[in-house]
């Protein structure tokens, strides 16, 4: 019997719906992120590209003057390169005195909670609470630690013999006290994560390990490192993006003595300098090249990243 024409033509549009439906669905799942990553996310970074190749102050945005890229060769060879430079060496040096520190005592921290120790579940859950940490609340507790009058650095250090120490003046010991700051509150993080790495490496391997006479230290070395290959690689790339874009601490450390990033910018990150040329000097322009290049440092980063783990997987 033939099929009425109505009821094909509901048919037809039910099929169309359900093909349209299963084509268009994904796309409207993902389609707010993506609305919001563009509003929020790729406006931004465009605007500012922008604004990079104009000179505009802070107070009349909407009288920006075209300078090409005047502002990047100010950053590199102008008068204010001296000030940029100073920032890259000591993101730089943050970024190596928090990074190294940080990430080898997460991986030993990682370690030992994997054994079965009395109180692990609230060890492991002790690790995130300086993470939970504001950043200006644990600067504030450890720019007290490192204060010259009276705080308690220059106590133990007094306990060994030496003198008292201006933490903030000096150029390593206020990176240092910095990078100690970054140190204690990323390092429970990235041991959580070295620990959900280990719990995922076989326990067979271990016993082999075992059998053939290695002990818990070789055993790590020879076992654990090599399968938290990918891991170390990732946490590196994550800490060394985070150092890049250190800013919190170091414009808030020198609180007491009222300089944001030191009184001769000894402690001065490329975020700080930033910040000073867009809303100190009011110079959006040069502001926006800084971002701009810590971006380009960013995406080189991340370029090198893709190449070692491209490496490591034919190693493997």
């Amino acid at each position: 019997m033939a099929t009425p024409p109505d009821a094909r033509h509901r048919q037809t549009w039910r099929s169309r719906l359900h093909r349209w439906d299963s084509k268009g669905s994904p796309y409207a799942f993902v389609a707010p992120f993506f609305l919001l990553f563009a509003a929020f996310g790729l406006f931004p970074l465009l605007y500012t590209g922008w604004l990079s190749l104009h000179q505009v102050s802070l107070y009349n945005v909407n009288q920006a003057r075209w300078v090409g890229f005047q502002n990047y060769l100010d950053l590199f060879t102008g008068a204010p390169s001296r000030f940029f430079w100073n920032a890259l060496r000591n993101t730089i040096t943050l970024g190596t005195l928090s990074t190294v520190p940080q990430l080898a005592i997460a991986i030993g921290l990682a370690h030992l909670l994997n054994y079965r120790l009395r109180g692990r579940g609230f060890l492991r859950t002790a690790l995130l609470a300086p993470y939970a940490t504001s950043v200006a609340a644990a600067t504030l507790v450890f720019a007290l630690i490192f204060s010259p009058e009276g705080g308690m650095a220059n106590w133990v250090i007094h306990l060994f013999g030496f003198g008292p120490v201006n933490w903030e003046a000096g150029k390593w010991t206020s990176q240092f006290a910095i990078a100690t700051i970054v140190t204690w509150r990323w390092t429970g993080y990235n041991a959580l994560i070295y620990l959900a790495a280990m719990q995922a490496v076989p326990g067979e391997l271990y016993e082999a390990a075992a059998i053939d006479g290695a002990g818990r230290l070789r055993q790590f070395w020879h076992v654990t490192v090599p399968a938290l290959r990918p891991t170390i690689l990732f946490t590196v790339v994550i800490s060394t993006i985070g150092a890049t874009q250190l800013f919190g601490e170091p414009f808030l450390f020198g609180g007491q003595s009222g300089h944001q990033g030191g009184a001769d910018n000894q402690y001065e990150t490329l975020g700080v300098l930033m910040y000073d040329q867009g809303f100190h000097d009011s110079m959006l322009g040069r502001a926006s090249a800084v971002a701009w290049t810590m971006f380009a440092l960013l995406l080189l980063l991340g370029l090198a990243n893709a190449l070692i783990a491209r490496r490591l997987r034919r190693a493997q």
